[in-house]
């Protein structure tokens, strides 16, 4: 029988509004790959939490290498050999790799004086022990973002950790970058004797990389399945409580005129550096162009760029045939531009307001709506708040329900119900489902294709390689603000296309 390394007997978790966890036992053995899975607040993260320490649960027993936990807290995890490397990482940008991983725990000279060199040779030893190779001396700021995370779990090994809990641990890797990560993850289980717990929604490694997946749904423990047993469809009908038909969608090709052309655009980020150094393309009616690319490589300044958010240095913008540079929001939504922003919280909803007055964002002035530009008409807002939210499927008790007391799926569904009902020519769709549930996803992905097949030319910018693949009918590449390659979809593989997200040619694949 293997050694059970963690054991949760009734563990609930109780919020002052919530349940977080509901009355969860399991157990994981040592030396396997665990993956936990579930629905946002299906309350993955407030498990993971209580294991490494960061909450004490309400009720219920916690037991590491068969001890029973008694004080909860981040220390005494560590004490205790667990380390988490959480999906954002915690390091010094303008330290070097070396100081990163012993901070807190420095080696000293004479008992006084951090010693760095002897910092170096201690990295250089775990980098070799652990076959995760990293410069010692280079600063975070100056290496990618694989690097990172290979500096995180380096870092939790220094401080002698043998479980590892990897909270979305691929979200920000090139494919490239992933499948490294699972070589390490593999060696560390394998070789070295480890334990791995994953926290992730990408079905697709769970199945590649686990031994045992735990499946949650509304705070509560639905099934622990081991994964030779299982395919995606099965996870995804677990975590959503009914079947989901996330398979191939029909895109009929449409042979549409281009309606938009960005040529040589330069774009400055918020620090005034170059976020987009010359960028050029099209997309025509009936089309979804995908940017693909890691996160923070000029993304977010595009599609601010392009909906009269930011503004333009150098470079064009043409919409419909007209030279739209420098126009500001309203005036690109009169050319027939929506746009879905990548922070529906910052730039897409007001929190405070209702669904209502939410939906009716960018329309009150329209006369159906509004009587001499004074005075709106309640009645009809309200008629057609809830035919969009029936349209949409906002699950919602009613459309005075504050927008913030929503999901963050239906949150989103209340931006692209918005969006889309402004029935325009062109749409900029940033992020779409991101922090969406699977089955929300599903609904999402059906109504981009469904405004793409009406004639809608799309421009979709997602950090998910998946959503890029599915929905786009061509894709481009972008890598530090430059445009490293352009494909129809079908001419390149996933792999393939991470080679140029991260700058590299086709010479190089």
């Amino acid at each position: 029988m293997s050694e059970r390394i963690i054991e949760l007997k009734n563990v609930s978790k109780q919020f002052p509004s919530v349940l977080a966890n509901d009355n969860i036992s399991l157990h994981i053995n040592k030396g396997e790959i665990y993956a936990i899975v579930g629905e946002n607040g299906a309350g993955k993260s407030t498990l993971m939490k209580t294991m490494y320490g960061l909450h004490e649960p309400t009720s219920g027993e916690v037991y590491i290498k068969g001890e029973k936990i008694k004080s909860f807290s981040p220390s005494n995890s560590i004490k205790r050999g667990i380390g988490m490397v959480h999906q954002h990482f915690m390091l010094v940008p303008s330290f070097t790799i070396a100081e990163n991983i012993v901070l807190g725990s420095e080696p000293r000279s004479k008992r006084i004086f951090s010693d760095k060199k002897k910092a170096v040779d201690i990295v250089k030893s775990l980098s070799r022990t652990y076959g995760l190779e990293v410069d010692p001396n280079a600063k975070i700021q100056d290496v990618s973002v694989g690097i990172q995370q290979r500096v995180e779990i380096l870092k939790t090994l220094y401080k002698g950790a043998d479980i590892l809990i990897l909270d979305e641990p691929t979200a920000v890797l090139t494919p490239q970058e992933t499948e490294e990560l699972f070589k390490v993850i593999k060696r560390l289980v394998n070789e070295l004797d480890k334990t791995v717990i994953i926290i992730t929604h990408k079905l697709n490694e769970v199945l590649t990389i686990s031994d045992r997946v735990a499946v949650m749904r509304q705070g509560k423990l639905v099934d622990v399945v081991n994964t030779r047993e299982v395919n995606e469809k099965i996870l995804a009908e677990l975590m959503v409580g009914r079947e989901v038909l996330l398979e191939d969608i029909d895109k009929p090709e449409i042979k549409g005129e281009e309606v938009v052309r960005v040529k040589d655009l330069v774009v400055k980020d918020n620090r005034g550096f170059d976020a987009l150094k010359g960028v050029s393309f099209h997309i025509n009616k009936g089309e979804i162009l995908g940017v693909a690319g890691i996160e923070g490589n000029g993304q977010s300044e595009l599609t601010e760029a392009l909906a009269g958010m930011r503004k333009i240095e150098v470079g064009h913008v043409f919409i419909k045939g007209i030279d739209a540079t420098g126009f500001n929001p309203k005036k690109i939504r009169e050319l027939g531009v929506a746009h879905i922003p990548e922070d529906r919280l910052v730039t897409g909803l007001s929190k405070v307001s209702s669904i209502t007055d939410n939906i009716l964002m960018g329309s009150q002035f329209k006369e159906e709506f509004c009587k001499n530009k004074l005075h709106l008409k309640r009645d009809k807002i309200r008629d057609y708040a809830k035919k969009l939210i029936k349209k949409f499927d906002v699950r919602t008790p009613s459309e005075d329900v504050k927008v913030g007391s929503l999901s963050g799926g239906n949150m989103q569904k209340v931006v692209i119900a918005r969006e889309f009902s402004f029935n325009t020519e062109i749409l900029l769709i940033s992020q779409p489902t991101r922090g969406v549930d699977i089955g929300a996803i599903e609904f999402i992905h059906d109504q981009i294709i469904k405004k793409r097949n009406e004639g809608c030319a799309i421009l979709l910018i997602s950090a998910e390689l998946d959503e890029i693949f599915r929905l786009s009918d061509r894709i481009i590449t972008l890598y530090e603000g430059k445009v490293t390659g352009e494909f129809k979809n079908g001419e390149i593989t996933k792999n393939e296309i991470g080679y140029y997200m991260t700058g590299n040619r086709k010479e190089q694949v």
